[in-house]
């Protein structure tokens, strides 16, 4: 089969609930969660420390290796809140609860799949950090947060 390009609003992402390890909670995208999604947008990044290698014998010319590799994902979208109840998103509820978390403690599991993957990406150890909240006049309230992995990825088979 050819390769095709894919919807970033198909994709997946769920956090690990640390009141309960082994439950996870998806955020509430277009095909992932229940009811009404709330995050519209997500970016991965790398980020890479090197060490200069350069000798004598490089010649003038620079060399490098990698040493250090992180990753961090970023999810927005809008603030999800049950008029009723008050009570958020599940996933943003968890999200926020973990961001308050410090030491040991702040780290969780984290979970991401593109659309016909069948497989997790799994950060089992990874940091949550809010990010701006709010909107003006006419728009709705917007919300974000960063996840930062903390060692290495695994997978694990998706269903």
């Amino acid at each position: 089969m050819p390769v095709a390009k894919y919807n970033a609003r198909d994709c997946f992402f769920e956090i690990e609930d640390f009141l309960n390890p082994g439950t996870w909670t998806a955020f509430r995208t277009a095909t992932a969660g229940s009811g009404e999604g709330g995050i519209n947008t997500f970016s991965l990044s790398h980020e890479y420390e090197a060490t200069d290698t350069t000798t004598f014998g490089s010649n003038g010319r620079s060399e490098t290796q990698n040493m250090q590799e992180g990753k961090a994902l970023n999810l927005e979208g809008l603030r999800l809140k049950d008029p009723a109840t008050g009570a958020l998103d599940p996933a943003m509820a968890l999200a926020e609860a973990q961001a308050a978390r410090l030491g040991a403690d702040s780290l969780t599991g984290f979970r991401f799949a593109a659309p016909g993957d069948s497989t997790w990406e799994v950060w089992a150890d990874a940091t949550f950090q809010l990010g701006d909240q709010g909107g003006g006049n006419n728009d709705q309230v917007t919300w974000s947060v960063t996840i930062t992995r903390s060692g290495p990825s695994t997978t694990a088979a998706k269903p």
